[in-house]
């Protein structure tokens, strides 16, 4: 048995104890005993802020999708972090953005193989809970990110930022670009994406200001985070909507895909595109005009964060709890609500800075 797993099935029998179970060894317990003590040593732990990170740890990595260029650049912020602490770093996940059951199988992958902690972007709200609750019940701390599950499946959250400011301020973006009038669509990734979907209700209210009131939202379309799909999809939203003034897509594969059919199109420069991106994808058809700014955090220090706050709920710094605080990279965190760790605010790119950046 490895050390991490014999502490925590040592801590498990404790938790009973401490509750004069009538447990006297670990091959006497049941799958409810084990249940029962993993939820009294959650219930009694501590945040030590002051305490020392553990070596030798493996965190895995688990991102929505392997090839993907934007997550490739995450989870290798979350290894170099990672190396930095003396830990193991570890990935693993499909190669589809919407193979959810292929998520859970590796989430059951990594509990089996007794990691310390697991890192994961999820693709669905609540299809992971089911695997990553039995993964807590085995002493595996959990964190999401980019993306979240249901507050009770997991640990923290490290969100690229406020969710509020991401989905407000690319409807600013896109507002000042076309005169702030005209038809306007959404081009998103999956229907069922926890963070897609939460931007696009902010992107909504913020629509309802009465700064905006000749500007409408025609149409949500969704390019399932798939290249091909993203480009048919905007080829459709603009033989569907001939009038259409502007795009926006808070996804970083969709706003690609967007961007190479208008720039081949008539329509460059005059159906205003912005959104999620990253800049080397974008630099091109920021410098031939066919996106004017779009903006985005650095994928690479979302990993790192990831990664960090792994570490420090393995070792007992924090627990996910509200006002909690750790310092990460030389910065300080606080935990909020239903342990929500912001990253920061997002950068905007175009013409002027995006040779400054090199992700």
């Amino acid at each position: 048995m490895r050390p991490s797993s014999l502490r925590r099935s040592c801590a498990a029998l404790a938790a009973v104890t401490s509750l004069a179970l009538t447990v006297t060894a670990c091959g006497g317990t049941t799958k409810n005993d084990v249940k029962d003590a993993a939820s009294a040593a959650t219930s009694a732990q501590k945040a030590d802020p002051k305490a020392e990170l553990k070596k030798g740890l493996t965190v895995g990595f688990l991102p929505k999708q392997v090839n993907n260029p934007y997550f490739t650049s995450a989870d290798r912020g979350g290894a170099k972090a990672l190396a930095e602490l003396g830990e193991t770093y570890k990935e693993v996940g499909p190669s589809s953005a919407t193979d959810t059951s292929g998520q859970v199988s590796y989430v059951n992958t990594l509990t089996q193989q007794q990691v310390d902690a697991i890192a994961v972007s999820a693709q669905d709200p609540g299809a992971l809970c089911t695997a990553l609750k039995q993964a807590m019940r085995n002493g595996i701390k959990i964190v999401t990110y980019d993306s979240d599950t249901k507050p009770d499946c997991r640990d923290a959250f490290v969100s690229q930022a406020a969710a509020e400011d991401l989905g407000r301020t690319q409807v600013q973006l896109l507002a000042q670009q076309i005169g702030y009038q005209g038809e306007i669509a959404v081009l998103s990734a999956a229907q069922t994406a926890t963070n897609q979907n939460t931007w696009i209700g902010f992107m909504k209210d913020e629509l309802k200001d009465p700064k905006y009131k000749n500007i409408k939202l025609v149409k949500v379309a969704y390019g399932n985070d798939d290249a091909q799909q993203s480009f048919q999809q905007t080829q459709g939203l603009l033989q569907e909507y001939p009038d259409l003034k502007g795009i926006v897509s808070p996804t970083t594969v969709g706003i690609k895909a967007a961007a190479q059919y208008l720039s081949g199109s008539k329509y460059r420069g005059k159906v205003r595109l912005t959104g999620l991106g990253t800049p080397n994808d974008l630099r091109t058809y920021i410098k031939n005009g066919t996106i004017d700014a779009f903006e985005l955090w650095d994928p690479a220090k979302l990993g790192d964060l990831a990664a960090r706050t792994a570490v420090a709920l393995s070792s007992g710094q924090i627990t996910g709890r509200q006002g909690e605080t750790f310092t990460a990279g030389g910065t300080e965190y606080t935990l909020g609500k239903d342990g929500v760790i912001n990253l920061g605010r997002p950068t905007v790119f175009d013409a002027e800075n995006i040779d400054q950046f090199d992700f």
